[in-house]
This record gives structure tokens, sequence and C-alpha cells, in this order.
């Protein structure tokens, strides 16, 4: 497992399995899964983590098990 928090993007992406993304879902306005194309789970992303309380630990780059959080700060790209 690999756990991303981009600061920029306020949000968490959690990768649980490795292949190559076929489909997204929205599970509701904040989380949405992605799937490969057996639809197997293999990663999840958590928009506007920061005022989620079960992502305290994860936004201050630790979590349960010993797992390390990468937490990135980009600069966005203007469109």
């Amino acid at each position: 497992m690999k756990i991303t928090y981009d600061k920029v993007a306020d949000a968490v992406y959690m990768r649980i399995s490795n292949g190559a993304i076929a489909q997204s879902a929205k599970l509701d306005d904040t989380i949405y899964v992605d799937k490969d194309a057996q639809d197997n789970i293999l990663g999840f992303e958590i928009l506007n983590a920061s005022a989620r309380e079960d992502f305290a630990d994860v936004l201050k780059g630790s979590v349960g098990m010993s797992v390390p959080v990468s937490i990135i700060s980009g600069t966005p790209m203007l469109a």
C-alpha cells in the first residue's frame, strides 16, 4: 500500500494494488475509487482530506501499521 497526500489539492490517494486504471467511480462528493479492467479496486482518492477527522494521522505523515505517507506540495497548473 502507498499513501500520498497532496497539500495543494488537499487530497489523499491510497494505492492498494498495482495495475492499470481502467475506470474511476464516484462514491460520493469527496471519494473516488479506481478500478482495473477486471473491476478490481486499485486505489481510492479522498478530496478535502484536511476537513476529515478520520484522516488526521495521514495528514501528519504516518498511519497505523507503519505505512509511510508521502506528502507532496506542488504548484497548481493553470489552464
